[in-house]
């Protein structure tokens, strides 16, 4: 994908059922600080992990979730919405719709297979369908241990697709103090790939550059 491909000011977020809801929600509030529009949607085992780890309490109902996300991100009117999981109104169900990238934060392994395979049994995964058939930026961030073949072969079918899989694996080289740290580690690779600003951490050799001697 070009650069040009991954810069937008809307950004398509899906939160699926793998362990590590906070990568995503912190995504989230992320991609409202840098201004994005945010269209969101969270499969129905992405709300019990949710519910299960974190103290976020999610209400069923997409106009509820909306306002609940929104205050959450401390997003402005609209800036956040929400769609249900048969909602093939949305924009990104149609490749006709607002060339948007699409982050799945987190990607469970079996979105993983479904997106592999062509499978639309609803909304999250066709908006998956719709961002490989229009070449448009994908970004995967599956969180499991360990992998299965079949787990790794969708995996190595999406990358040939153009899909990006980025892994929940923070490094530890920025010396993390934090869970949080752990978690903005990822998050800030997500922003980078999708071509945002972000000061959540250096990049590599940022700070050395920095402390070159003048003259």
């Amino acid at each position: 994908m070009t650069n040009d491909q991954s810069r937008a000011s809307t950004v398509n977020l899906a939160l699926t059922g793998a362990s590590g809801a906070q990568y995503g929600l912190r995504l989230l509030q992320c991609l409202v600080s840098a201004g994005c529009r945010v269209n969101v949607m969270i499969s129905r085992a992405a709300q019990v992990v949710i519910a299960t780890e974190t103290d976020l309490k999610l209400p069923g109902a997409p106009p509820a979730m909306q306002e609940t996300l929104s205050a959450y991100a401390g997003a402005g009117p609209g800036q956040v919405l929400v769609f249900g999981r048969e909602d093939w109104f949305a924009s990104p169900a149609s490749g006709s719709g607002e060339k948007a990238p699409l982050v799945v934060c987190p990607c469970s392994t079996g979105t993983i297979s479904a997106l592999a395979t062509g499978a639309s049994n609803n909304l999250i995964e066709r908006a998956g369908d719709v961002a490989l058939k229009e070449r448009r930026a994908l970004i995967l961030v599956p969180r499991e241990a360990p992998f299965s073949e079949v787990h790794l072969e969708n995996m190595l079918k999406l990358t040939r697709m153009g899909a990006v899989i980025l892994p929940a694996s923070p490094g530890f080289y920025h010396k993390p103090q934090s869970v949080e740290d752990l978690v903005d580690f990822i998050v800030a690779r997500i922003l980078d790939h999708l071509n945002l600003p972000q000061d959540l951490m250096p990049r590599w050799g940022e700070a050395r550059a920095g402390n070159k001697p003048k003259g």
